[in-house]
């Protein structure tokens, strides 16, 4: 990829298509034409499509925007995929995929927000790289790349010169990595504080997803009344011998066959139950956090704090705070 001159104003490049998320492209956006603001570079932003003209976006807004080629040839700062419902469709479109190889061989950087990684994926862009993009989507796309490293619970990822965000408004959390990038952190923090957002938000997209319900799914359904028995149990005596007990299996066998069928130990899964129950209650309630660590089973809430770290990468304290009781 070339280097661009500190010199020239530098040009973002934002890639649409129809049905595109209207928050993919309008977010790292105004965090881009912000930046100058704030004391940070003075971006050029582009709107760009396969052929050009009037795109409908899936809220019903329309854009207007150039066609790819007329940006051939052009040193680029930033190539941007969106994302969104029209991504799928996007990543099979040949002459979106051409232009967006031949854009991101004369980009600096190159990244996608949301689901538009599979428009990179589908241009062999992101092979070899760490990837994320929206958490409902992460597993198509290791399926469906298996030369892409999809780490799912991260809000972005920078490898080299590539970066995935997960989904729609994690698009801003990328943009204002990337202007730390170009301009400081003192930058972007004063963006940040502008825009209300977080600069670095605390723990992994997992703690807006119902992928912690999903680990705890056993696909077989060969657990599911042991797993019904643990989650109105969890203050109770769930050690292994208990659990292999209640299975009706030996314990050897018990912790044998449970990992070779969930992927996972007992006591991972015990974990997991009790993380999605205090989750629960302290969306739901104002009840001390200590309080909550006995309910759940955890006995103190240093306990229940380490244990959220672990799962949701965020302290029960932060996750009240953004989403507890008496939040809107």
């Amino acid at each position: 990829m070339p280097s661009f001159s500190a010199k020239s104003r530098p040009v973002v490049v934002i890639v649409v298509f129809p049905d595109a998320k209207l928050l993919d492209i309008t977010g790292p956006m105004q965090v881009f034409a912000d930046a100058k603001v704030c004391g940070g570079e003075d971006y050029e932003i582009v709107l760009v499509s396969a052929e050009g003209g009037v795109q409908l976006m899936d809220t019903g807004v329309e854009i207007s925007t150039e066609p790819m080629e007329r940006w051939r040839d052009r040193k680029l700062h930033t190539l941007l995929i969106s994302g969104g419902w029209g991504a799928r469709a996007a990543a099979q479109d040949p002459k979106l995929l051409e232009d967006t190889v031949l854009l991101a061989d004369q980009s600096a950087r190159i990244g996608s927000v949301c689901t538009g990684a599979f428009v990179l994926a589908a241009g062999g862009l992101l092979d070899g790289h760490r990837a994320v993009t929206h958490w409902y989507s992460c597993d198509d796309l290791a399926c469906q790349h298996p030369n892409v490293k999809v780490e799912p619970d991260r809000m972005f990822v920078k490898d080299g010169n590539v970066w995935t965000s997960a989904g729609v408004t994690a698009g801003i959390d990328m943009a204002l990595a990337m202007v730390a990038e170009d301009s400081g952190r003192k930058v972007a923090v004063r963006l940040a504080q502008t825009l209300v957002v977080y600069m670095i938000r605390p723990g992994g997209q997992t703690q807006f997803s119902s992928a912690l319900l999903g680990q705890i799914n056993d696909a077989s359904g060969r657990f599911d009344a042991l797993h019904t028995w643990i989650g109105e149990n969890l203050k109770g005596d769930l050690r292994v011998d208990r659990l292999a007990e209640q299975a009706g299996m030996s314990e050897r066998n018990f912790t044998r066959v449970y990992r070779a069928t969930t992927g996972r130990t007992p006591a991972k899964t015990i974990e997991l139950f009790r993380v999605a129950a205090a989750r629960d209650l302290l969306e739901d309630t104002a009840l001390p956090v200590a309080t909550i660590a006995q309910r759940t089973g955890f006995e103190d809430d240093e306990r229940l704090r380490r244990a959220m770290q672990r799962v949701l990468g965020i302290s029960p304290k932060e996750y009240r705070n953004r989403f507890g009781f008496g939040k809107s």
